[in-house]
């Protein structure tokens, strides 16, 4: 019987480290959350701001990933940002926190092209709660011992903005942070690598019989060694300044429709509906995001 809880250990954390291979969280509203990869964002054309995502992902799975994003950003003078941000991850007995302090700096560049650099501190706290599991032995199986860590960790970002149009740089996490993996069969720590994330995007109001209409097309690529690159390609049209339409495609084989509605002068609504072309993921189903962004 303890040869058989091994086997299912070693399966257990095998795909857990196959699916964390890029282990950040990956966000379909990424252009309206972007501090949460870049602390240059936080205030950001003088703007204070709390954004909220919850994203549930493979709904067609008991227990898939889901994660929820809070953030807070605002100026402090002319020149300072800062801001607070939480990301909240949970798969199966897996579960990670990440909390961290953003601040940016603004620096011009002409009347209307600004550079800000920016920094995030903070740490991430990781738990393997294998008391979850459902065991047949009345003896404990060391193989499934839980674990539990906590990561400080720093990270970077610049960002450069131009009228409609935005270039991001940044590295949220430099040091690498520590995660469950198998090791002979036993549960134990690995570490991961940084991700790098490169995102722009434009504006083009268009004229004539469209001129209630912007098209903003943007892309975010994520880079980290030992994963495949993915890329975003995103596009979005907006009507009147209230709602906008649109859709993405992932390289990951992920696609989805995109929709977003101001409620408020101050609140803006966002729903996004994810599928996969992965035919290994066909019993999963459509994975959920939803937005709330409030403009102090």
């Amino acid at each position: 019987m303890k040869k058989i809880h091994n086997i299912l250990a070693t399966a257990l954390l095998f795909v857990s480290s196959a699916v964390m291979a890029q282990q950040e969280s990956v966000y379909s509203f990424y252009r309206q959350h972007m501090n949460l990869v870049n602390p240059a964002y936080v205030g950001m054309d003088s703007i204070t701001v709390a954004t909220t995502t919850l994203r549930k992902q493979w709904t067609g799975i008991a227990n898939a990933p889901e994660t929820q994003a809070v953030s807070f950003g605002t100026t402090l003078g002319k020149k300072v940002g800062f801001g607070v941000t939480v990301i909240s991850d949970k798969t199966f007995i897996e579960k990670q926190t990440y909390v961290s302090l953003d601040f940016s700096y603004k620096l011009k560049m002409s009347e209307t092209a600004d550079v800000y650099f920016g920094i995030k501190a903070g740490g991430n706290s990781y738990n393997v709660n294998t008391s979850g599991l459902e065991m047949y032995n009345v003896q404990a199986d060391p193989a499934l011992a839980s674990i539990s860590t906590f990561n400080p960790n720093v990270g970077v970002g610049a960002l450069y903005k131009e009228g409609d149009l935005y270039v991001s740089l940044s590295i949220p996490r430099l040091l690498n942070s520590k995660r469950a993996t198998n090791d002979d069969g036993y549960a134990s720590v690995a570490t991961d690598s940084p991700h790098i994330y490169l995102s722009g995007g434009y504006d083009i109001p268009l004229s004539g019989e469209f001129s209630r209409l912007i098209l903003k097309p943007s892309a975010m690529l994520r880079y980290v060694s030992g994963a495949p690159t993915s890329l975003d390609l995103t596009t979005m049209l907006q009507i009147d300044k209230t709602f906008e339409i649109g859709g993405m495609y992932r390289t990951d084989k992920a696609y989805g429709a995109m929709a977003t509605v101001v409620i408020s002068n101050r609140l803006q609504f966002g729903f996004a509906y994810e599928m996969s072309t992965q035919a290994s993921l066909a019993a999963a189903r459509n994975t959920n995001e939803m937005l709330l962004r409030f403009k102090f």
